[in-house]
């Protein structure tokens, strides 16, 4: 039977997963590292683990409110007042969502009408541009460049904006890159969205990933901005809980309350089991100032630190992040492309990196590497990389 006429073409014509691909070949072979996945090398801390398994030995099983649970509501309102100056009330401006994805797919299907377009820095992650077409919108790259440290400037957006714009991604800290936005960046940005009339939303889920004494801003904190904005956010990053899928999405009442209707229709709620950990996690980590965080900052930024002291000494040029827990090396000295690179890596040498024209046209000639990784690991991958270089240098491989 030929199911073609039943499949949305548009849907059809979205390309799989680039980061998917290398890390799915990976996992078949014997002795490969993968610096491939975004996923915390650490397991969910022991007191938020215990919290759920409780939560099911007492038979909490049913059903939580369609926003969440009211208690965790109100500790992640608690959470983002005191992290990040940002203030939303539990009750109308809060839903818990099945980690920070469904929140992105929520804001995108709520607010975009067929044909609006969205703008999207690039690179940026992979689930955008596709999350855009699902909802029936246009995504529209907006190049940024290493030379301004792959942050978004109001030069960048201006020439994009269309009368069709309706929506800014603002994905940062970034991934692949580890760019970060400083207040200053933002305070540019502001008037170019407030005149152009736009929405924001603004993807915070590396917000606590943010090293060398800098500390995360959100748009949402600087003055008219909170009205124009949808926070998104969770706890898979900086609370090592990819596997429970719980994130969040905060904004005004009259935006979250349509979220909440296709989230009432789809999902009905995020599992029970999943909220009461997140909730742990949150008024465990208020009572000794977020102690699990910091020590798993601190690890990725020690690992940080080798990976672009690593790459330098390979001879490749590499920015260095500021946020979240990638590194982004350039490979266009080897004169290979970012897809042939990275085929290369994983044959000859065994290890995963994700080519950088997966995040879009502007990540060419890049690599990213996940430093979410045990050092030893990270360790061993950093020596073959360094091999595979020498040998492209002495021409003893090829693609």
């Amino acid at each position: 039977m030929n199911y073609d006429r039943f499949l949305n073409p548009a849907i059809v014509a979205v390309p799989p997963s680039g980061i998917r691909r290398f890390f799915d070949l990976a996992s078949t072979m014997k002795d490969a590292i993968s610096l491939g996945v975004g996923e915390p090398d650490f397991k969910t801390p022991y007191h938020i683990r215990d919290a759920a398994i409780n939560s099911l030995v007492d038979g909490e099983t049913q059903y939580t409110a369609n926003r969440g649970l009211p208690e965790l509501r109100e500790e992640i309102s608690a959470y983002l007042a005191g992290r990040f100056s940002l203030r939303y009330r539990p009750g109308d401006q809060v839903l818990v969502t099945i980690g920070a994805s469904e929140a992105i797919d929520l804001a995108l299907r709520a607010m975009l009408s067929p044909g609006d377009e969205v703008l999207i820095p690039d690179p940026s992650y992979v689930s955008y541009a596709p999350g855009v077409i699902f909802a029936g919108g246009v995504p529209v790259c907006v190049p940024t460049d290493e030379a301004h440290d792959f942050r978004l400037l109001p030069e960048h957006l201006l020439p994009r904006i269309t009368p069709r714009t309706k929506l800014l991604i603002l994905p940062y800290p970034n991934n692949p890159t580890g760019g970060i936005m400083e207040k200053a960046d933002l305070e540019a940005l502001a008037p170019v969205i407030a005149e152009h009339d736009l929405m924001v939303l603004s993807d915070e889920i590396y917000a606590e990933l943010v090293y060398d004494g800098r500390k995360h801003v959100s748009i949402a904190s600087l003055e008219g901005m909170a009205e124009r904005t949808v926070v998104i956010n969770g706890f898979s990053k900086a609370f090592a809980m990819t596997g429970w899928r719980v994130g969040y999405i905060c904004g005004a009442p009259e935006l979250i309350g349509i979220m909440n209707k296709i989230h009432q229709y789809t999902i009905m709620c995020a599992p029970r089991q999943g909220q009461v950990a997140a909730l742990e996690a949150l008024r465990t980590g208020r009572e000794n100032d977020y102690e699990d965080i910091t020590v798993m900052r601190d690890s990725y930024d020690r690992r940080r630190r080798l990976m672009v002291s690593s790459f330098r000494g390979m001879g490749l040029h590499c920015f260095e992040p500021y946020g979240a827990f990638y590194v982004f090396p350039s490979i266009a000295s080897t004169g290979l492309s970012s897809e042939d690179f990275c085929s290369l890596l994983l044959r000859e040498k065994k290890v995963a990196a994700v080519p950088g024209n997966a995040f879009g046209p502007s990540g060419e000639g890049f690599i990213r590497c996940s430093y979410a990784t045990a050092l030893d690991k990270l360790n061993i991958a950093l020596e073959r990389i360094a091999e595979l270089i020498g040998e492209i240098a002495r021409k003893e491989v090829s693609p």
